[in-house]
């Protein structure tokens, strides 16, 4: 171990010596690097003369030869790029453009991009978010600046791409040090060690993996694409492969990315000894991954639906690559259902406008980016009629012959009168356990109403960094910033919902769950959708929970000016465009009510204010607390109907009675558990 330290001592100095060097790499100068020879198999058809020049000792001579070989090249195709019809969008070009003069596109959370300094510091963190750190690390900007390349044919942009990679590799060592190593090591490998965790951090080292393909694609054709710049391209290429191979992530969408990401690698670049150990370990953890990530209803375990989109994508990729590269058969048909299953999952769970709920980490993915998602999608599974129902705008295929859908394992549920854009739409999420990205928000909701989101998920805004970024982390995840029920305004103890009931049909559907949020207090949701025209949700707080507490009933407002009366405890909504809503809480009649600033965030680092608003009853007997919320979509904004409600007897586990009276119509609702 010992001997092993003063190695990577070595190798730091090694480092400092390298980055005196930078005025080389800032020319486009690059040493061959003989390394290459070793990791790949020169029996490999079409290597045959880089192999008799090898053996001969003309390591210079071969790599031309090996650099011919790549630009001439068939039979080997990434689903990533089409060489024959490369755009580049007027975003896409200011990022190129920008990124010669080191200003580099990081992050869309982060604009406009921050300069890196003449000589590039890789280590720059101008707001100690840790998500801006990582990603300066996948190298957005290159793939920009090959399109950009191919586009104008300017080889400026390929000379650029070429310093900034060998910068890039002579600044971001790997080294990895213990706590031990840490206490004694001098400060220049602790900062080496230190970038490490950001530079090559699994994720961003496969991101890279997967993108250098593309930026190969690219460049190979220019003249700056030496052959000795082929040789380093390789030799960093291989140990990105062989680091995911000994460093995969434990699980969730980081372990799902890797593992796509080494089949693109086996792939791509067969002619590398490894290369079959690399596709191999990626289709088998996916094969496996697939069974332990996505429950049987086709929801993926982290139970937020932006990461079940990329789950989905990151699924298709591997096929998409196995299609263009003739190993199909390594994915069983299990496989393809399940992708279907998580198609149909996030199908049914979406609005009529394509856009996503933003529960938990989620932001919102446009109709534009959807349409393409189905589109690509359809190929994949040209007989579900559904999918090609949204993949042509509804100009083929049809729409399910069900309204409302309930997915019980992963606890979402859908209630709806149409799927048309003037629908009624309530997601509810009340889940079991989840992972990384899954926030304590069991019982919280959607509601969609003629084109408007009317109660929005708060999303995420931001991951993790520093104190202040993890102040709004804390905020935006904080069960209080959801739609549902708390005890003194804490987050879930317990996020694991049962579903006692889900009656999708009929004048009155039914949906109950319950969990047992805290130590003391079980939280049990009842939600009636009723004529297909307005909601009842009825809140139930029991226990064992003692003392002076309170039992918060939260709700998150459109943004806007929402009027609202203590009085009666209503709000309501004055939009002109034909989506209104109001709505009335019925507590104790010790309830008060509290307003509050609230946020929402449906992309990273964007948030707009609006109204938090929570009914709260104050216990000092003990539980239980019961609410009744009545819920009115409308289109014309002003009066709205008269609104009463009252339970028909006291708490009763097996059951539920309760009448409504909306606009003079009394309504009997209730349920009776087995």
């Amino acid at each position: 171990m010992k001997h092993d330290f003063i190695l990577k001592i070595a190798a730091s100095a090694c480092t400092a010596m390298l980055a005196s060097v930078a005025g080389n790499i800032s020319s486009g100068a690059q040493e061959l690097n003989t390394e290459v020879f070793s990791l790949l198999n020169l029996d490999y058809p079409g290597l045959e003369q880089v192999k008799e020049l090898h053996t001969a000792g003309k390591d210079s001579a071969a790599a031309v030869s090996l650099l011919d070989y790549y630009r001439n090249r068939t039979g080997i195709s990434t689903p990533e790029i089409n060489l024959k019809k490369v755009r580049i969008s007027e975003k896409e070009q200011q990022w190129a453009d920008d990124a010669l003069e080191h200003t580099f596109f990081v992050h869309y959370g982060y604009q406009p991009s921050f300069n890196y300094g003449e000589d590039i510091d890789w280590r720059y963190w101008p707001v100690k978010d840790n998500e801006l750190r990582w990603q300066l690390h996948r190298h957005k900007w290159f793939i920009p600046m090959g399109k950009a390349y191919r586009v104008s044919g300017d080889e400026k942009y390929a000379e650029e791409w070429v310093r900034q990679y060998m910068d890039w590799i002579y600044k971001n060592p790997n080294v990895k040090i213990s706590k031990e190593e840490y206490e004694i090591t001098d400060n220049a490998l602790k900062a080496d060690a230190e970038n490490a965790r950001f530079a090559w951090r699994p994720l961003e080292v496969s991101d890279r993996l997967q993108n250098q393909i593309t930026q190969f694609e690219l460049f190979k054709v220019s003249p700056a694409f030496t052959p000795e710049f082929l040789t380093e391209f390789l030799v960093n290429y291989y140990r990105h492969a062989e680091h995911i191979l000994a460093n995969y992530s434990d699980s969730g969408n980081h372990l799902l990315f890797e593992a796509q990401r080494m089949i693109y690698a086996g792939a791509f670049f067969p002619e590398f000894k490894d290369a079959a150990e690399w596709r191999k370990s990626g289709i088998d953890i996916l094969n496996r991954e697939i069974k332990v990530q996505v429950y049987d209803d086709g929801g993926q375990y982290e139970l937020d639906p932006h990461y079940h989109l990329a789950s989905i994508n990151i699924f298709c990729k591997a096929l998409y690559m196995a299609d263009m590269n003739g190993f199909r058969s390594d994915f069983p048909q299990s496989y393809l259902d399940t992708v279907e299953k998580m198609i149909m999952f996030y199908a049914n769970i979406c609005f009529p406008d394509y856009t996503n709920p933003c529960f938990s980490d989620a932001k919102i993915t446009d109709k534009k980016e959807m349409l393409k998602n189905y589109r690509q999608w359809e190929k994949i599974f040209p007989d579900n009629q559904t999918i090609k129902y949204l993949a042509t705008e509804g100009k083929e295929g049809q729409l399910p012959d069900y309204l409302s859908k309930g997915f019980l394992t992963s606890g979402f549920f859908v209630f709806r009168n149409s799927w048309g854009p003037e629908a009624v739409q309530m997601v509810v999420k009340a889940g079991p356990k989840g992972y990384w990205h899954c926030q304590p928000d069991n019982g919280t909701f959607e509601l969609w109403y003629n084109g408007r989101n009317l109660f929005q998920d708060s999303g995420s805004y931001v991951y993790a960094g520093d104190d202040e970024v993890m102040e709004w982390r804390n905020l935006f995840r904080s069960t209080r910033s959801h739609n549902t029920l708390t005890l003194n305004d804490e987050n879930l103890e317990t996020t694991d919902s049962k579903t006692l009931l889900w009656e999708p049909e009929g004048d009155v559907q039914i949906l109950v769950t319950e969990n047992n949020s805290y130590k003391g207090l079980t939280h049990r949701r009842s939600v009636f959708f009723v004529d297909g025209t307005y909601f009842v949700i009825v809140d139930e707080a029991t226990g064992s929970v003692k003392g002076n507490n309170n039992v918060n009933l939260h709700f998150q407002m459109p943004a806007g000016d929402v009027p609202n009366s203590r009085e009666d405890m209503t709000f309501y909504t004055n939009f002109e465009e034909g989506s209104n809503m109001m709505f009335r809480c019925f507590g104790p009649d010790n309830m008060t009510m509290k307003k509050e600033k609230g946020w929402v965030s449906t992309s990273y680092m964007k948030k707009r204010q609006r109204m938090n608003v929570s009914f709260n009853v104050k216990t000092t007997d003990g539980l239980p607390v019961r609410y009744i919320t009545i819920i009115y979509p409308k289109q014309e904004a002003g009066k709205f109907p008269a609104m009463t409600a009252k339970f028909k007897g006291g708490y009763d586990e097996s059951g539920l009675n309760l009448q409504v009276k909306v606009g003079g119509k009394k309504k009997t609702l209730g349920y009776t558990l087995d």
